[in-house]
């Protein structure tokens, strides 16, 4: 059986909008295209529904990029949003483990749109704040330990291609500490990290990402730089 022609069967495609296009390709290979609700997940978001639009072309490059599956895997997240692609990181796991809001061990297109979001530089301060705090957050206890700290700030630092000396990451946890954990328990909770962020805005340089501000003019590479230097963490 032969496909049906519909009202966008004729038309250029260069005269079609997204849908449409979308649309015509689905007809002529008498495949179904389903494409994302656009509107729907572009709510809550930053992102205007054409950025939504622009973040789907990235997507699909980014989730068939070794897995055709049109979802975005580890070893995907890995090779398409970070510097260093040459080895596994904590910081690069948290970060993917954050995006797969479903923990089933790959991210959808919502998921994207909704995570990076939060890099978006009209992003509420309190999201980046909440998202900086559970990248921390490791054994997820709702509280940032001392060793979880130096585990990411290690993570960091080798992400970052940075090489300092064991005893000046202990000074920067040491510091870290000093400052955030104003109960004196041993460990920092969401009041004590939303306070230190306040006083430290270092902490959420690295949580905005400004090339989101304008998607559709300027289609970025997404690679998400973790770079921290030596004065920051001399604080």
């Amino acid at each position: 059986m032969g496909c049906l022609q519909t009202k966008h069967a004729g038309r250029s495609p260069h005269s079609l909008d997204t849908r449409e296009a979308v649309a015509l390709a689905a007809e002529t290979s008498c495949e179904k295209v389903d494409l994302p609700d656009f509107v729907n997940i572009a709510t809550g978001t930053p992102f205007t529904v054409s950025e939504v639009e622009a973040l789907h072309d990235l997507f699909r490059k980014i989730s068939n990029s070794i897995v055709k599956d049109n979802l975005i895997h580890k070893e995907e997240f890995h090779a398409a949003l970070f510097r260093n692609k040459k080895k596994q990181n904590l910081f690069v796991d948290r970060v993917f483990d954050l995006f797969d809001q479903k923990r089933n061990g790959v991210i959808e297109f919502g998921e994207f749109v909704r995570s990076l979001s939060v890099f978006h530089p009209d992003a509420p301060e309190e999201q980046k704040v909440a998202f900086a705090f559970k990248l921390y957050d490791l054994r997820q206890t709702g509280f940032i330990e001392r060793n979880e700290l130096k585990e990411m700030v290690l993570a960091l630092l080798d992400e970052s291609d940075l090489d300092i000396t064991s005893d000046a990451v202990e000074i920067i946890v040491d510091r870290t500490f000093d400052q955030a954990d104003t109960k004196g328990d041993g460990r920092i909770d969401q009041e004590e990290w939303t306070e230190f962020a306040k006083d430290n805005p270092y902490v959420l340089r690295n949580m905005t990402l400004p090339y989101l501000k304008d998607i559709t003019m300027v289609f970025p590479s997404f690679v998400i730089h973790s770079e921290i230097s030596e004065a920051d963490m001399a604080v």
